[in-house]
């Protein structure tokens, strides 16, 4: 046989479909996989298992008020702050980050020292592709990100404009100083682009501390319960993302959402918001924004009771 036909037929071999054997033991793979994630999620949150967490969380929410306001307060204490929370609603407190070093920074300045950062961008279609392991990304420099904002639509990639989301930029980190409000927390992340920018609706199964630095969001919040509204769909164990759009609902395909108790609030610069775990929220950036936030890595405070 000619090396050439070895090397179609050698190439028509590998487009073969897996088999049956191959394809059930992928699966149980990554059955195993998730399985041990989940049980070491679980270890660091100090709960028996995440699915009897997300199913605690959503019964306690049952409970609470209907929200029509997000209350906006003055900085707490870690003591004050921790008897809120157990409450499982959301709140603002204001000027809390505008005292953080990172706050008095320009985006010249981000230029001056940190253009040569490496940062991964969202691109294209990023709403509709979300939580998929292959949405669409670009690496770049925060130079070349910085640059092709600044240069207008027109240089802009189809679709929405680019957006820098949650990156872990460690040379950040000493320019923020966080409230002790979680006794473990996961590392800062980071979130920057121009107005336009959308996180689409989704939940984390984690508390939640989110930090306005540059720039002004509007945030559409709704409680863990009203999940069974919303049409939620896995990506992992702590999060769940959803179809539904409240800033452009279309009842037509999500009848369901009319049920959905749907709370606005807008962020401003120096305001920190706190997202009880489980609570549904869509951000869109009004302006050019830069924003950090930290999820806790343990039992959610709308599980301790009045413990804090």
């Amino acid at each position: 046989m000619a090396a050439q036909d070895k090397a179609e037929n050698h190439g028509q071999a590998a487009r073969l479909p897996p088999t049956r054997q191959q394809s059930e033991a992928a699966g149980a793979d990554r059955a195993a996989h998730r399985q041990e994630r989940e049980r070491r999620d679980a270890q660091v949150r100090g709960v028996p298992s995440i699915e009897a967490m997300r199913l605690a969380i959503r019964q306690a929410a049952r409970a609470l008020p209907v929200l029509t306001e997000v209350a906006r307060i003055e900085p707490l204490s870690t003591a004050a702050f921790r008897a809120r929370a157990t409450q499982g609603l959301p709140f603002l407190m204001t000027g809390i980050v505008g005292r953080w070093p990172l706050s008095m920074l320009t985006v010249e300045t981000l230029r001056e020292h940190y253009s040569h950062l490496p940062v991964r961008a969202r691109v294209g279609d990023y709403i509709g592709t979300a939580f998929a392991p292959d949405r669409p990304m670009r690496d770049m420099s925060l130079l070349a990100y910085l640059d092709l904002v600044a240069a207008g639509t027109d240089s802009l990639p189809p679709g929405l404009p680019p957006y820098l989301g949650n990156l872990e930029l460690r040379e950040l980190n000493r320019l923020c100083h966080w409230p002790t409000y979680f006794d473990k927390m996961g590392p800062p992340r980071f979130w920057l682009g121009p107005a336009g920018t959308v996180t689409p609706l989704h939940c984390d199964y984690d508390d939640n501390v989110f930090a306005q630095i540059w720039g002004t969001k509007r945030i559409f919040l709704a409680p863990p319960h009203h999940d069974e509204f919303l049409y939620p769909r896995e990506a992992n164990a702590i999060l769940f993302g959803s179809p539904f759009d409240p800033e452009a609902p279309d009842y037509e395909r999500f009848p369901l959402a009319r049920h959905a108790a749907t709370v606005e609030v807008i962020v401003n610069p120096g305001d920190m918001l706190y997202v009880p775990a489980g609570w549904y929220h869509q951000v869109r950036s009004l302006t050019f924004s830069l924003s950090s936030n930290r999820w806790a890595r343990a039992v959610p405070f709308a599980l301790r009771g009045g413990q804090g």
